[in-house]
């Protein structure tokens, strides 16, 4: 779950900024952005927001946003998997709006090459450094075999007993194993640590997103850098997830504070 809820605050803030606008449910009145490509069937978490919410405004109603739920959900996720703490800002308000269109677009693919990464996170104001080490949060969680299933079988660029290890459990032909499960990091995927840049210098990156990082280009001396410093790694990366935070926050009279992260009031 601690990978579920630091990918529903990237999903969250890569969408009009880091606003809650991710955990609005569709209504018949309201679209939202769970049903985008990125998030349907995907995103996991929605539930633990919403019962920490909850107990929140049991306690002081009215008070804290759901976008600083889920930023301080984020942090705490990380630190409990063995990763850094960073003091995390808070005074966002939620936002009355969702955007099924910009969540479309401004989520990068799992299938993206390496410039259409570093466009997509410029375009929020994060640098390449910022993308390679935000990247290294695949050290935790799982992917499905449907996001997966077409570098194992057609990338050239991964170790082949790696490929064949993983086509074990995710079959060729689509529709079938589609939501199996495997984990980002083969090594320890439940440790937040450096080993997703170790993986990846053996040609063990789960997804096409993950090997386009250290493939003959810009970034790889950045893969190797994090690979061999664990400790830069996780200060760098507590860095990144500020500046991450950061993007677009609704503040004053914008927005609103939910009394449920699921709808506006």
């Amino acid at each position: 779950m601690g990978a579920s809820l630091v990918r529903l605050f990237f999903h969250d803030c890569f969408v009009n900024g880091c606003d809650g606008s991710v955990l609005l449910e569709d209504t018949s009145s309201f679209t939202g952005e769970q049903t985008a490509v990125p998030n349907q069937n995907s995103i996991r978490g929605l539930n633990v927001v919403d019962d920490i919410k909850s107990d929140v405004e049991e306690e002081c109603p009215g008070v804290v946003s759901c976008a600083d739920i889920l930023a301080i959900a984020a942090r705490d996720s990380v630190a409990i998997l063995g990763g850094p703490s960073w003091d995390v800002k808070l005074g966002r308000r939620d936002s009355r709006t969702a955007s099924l269109a910009a969540a479309n677009s401004n989520i990068p693919s799992p299938a993206s090459n390496l410039s259409t990464l570093i466009s997509r996170f410029q375009a929020r104001g994060l640098s390449t450094n910022d993308m390679v080490v935000l990247s290294g949060s695949h050290t935790i969680g799982q992917a499905r075999c449907t996001i997966f299933r077409n570098r194992i079988y057609n990338d050239t660029n991964i170790d082949s007993s790696f490929a064949k290890k993983r086509q074990g459990s995710c079959p060729k032909t689509s529709g079938s194993g589609d939501n199996n499960l495997a984990p980002l990091d083969v090594q320890s995927p439940t440790s937040f640590d450096n080993d997703y840049y170790k993986n990846l210098i053996n040609q063990k990156g789960l997804l096409h997103t993950d090997q386009e990082l250290f493939n003959g280009g810009s970034t790889d001396s950045l893969v190797k850098k994090y690979s061999i410093n664990p400790k830069t790694f996780k200060s760098d990366f507590a860095e990144a997830m500020i500046k991450m935070g950061d993007i677009e926050p609704l503040t004053g009279s914008n927005g609103e504070i939910r009394k449920k992260c699921a709808m506006v009031n």
